[in-house]
């Protein structure tokens, strides 16, 4: 059975920094590119950032580019996103998942979702 299980999240001030994780088992996702979003309370889960197999192309939401970076280790099936100037909006649960095809930023194109971790940026 595939699961993908996120930790790190936790309680920062605003311009702090966080380290999330997605564990992996189940399957070897060495060969898939995988990715992150997130959910605010009443809006829509969107995308955040995605990695290919390789780590070799890194894909960013305009919100997050330069504040963010999304990270892979395939011999510890382990995806990583290190964030950084945290800011209020950030303020989500932060999901990882697995792309099956399509476009990088749709939810449609993602299978095999973690249960979230919940970032919180106070001002």
């Amino acid at each position: 059975q595939v699961q993908l299980v996120e930790s790190g999240g936790g309680l920062v001030q605003a311009g702090g920094s966080l380290r999330l994780s997605c564990a992996t088992s189940g399957r070897t996702f060495s060969d898939v590119v995988m990715g992150w979003f997130r959910q605010a309370p009443g809006k829509e889960r969107e995308f955040v950032a995605a990695i290919t197999w390789a780590g070799h192309t890194t894909i960013y939401s305009d919100f997050v580019k330069g504040r963010f970076t999304i990270s892979r280790d395939n011999v510890k099936n382990t995806l990583y996103l290190q964030m950084d100037s945290l800011k209020p909006e950030d303020t989500a649960v932060y999901y990882c998942a697995v792309h099956i095809g399509g476009s990088y930023y749709s939810r449609g194109s993602y299978r095999y979702w973690g249960q979230g971790t919940q970032v919180t940026a106070s001002s």
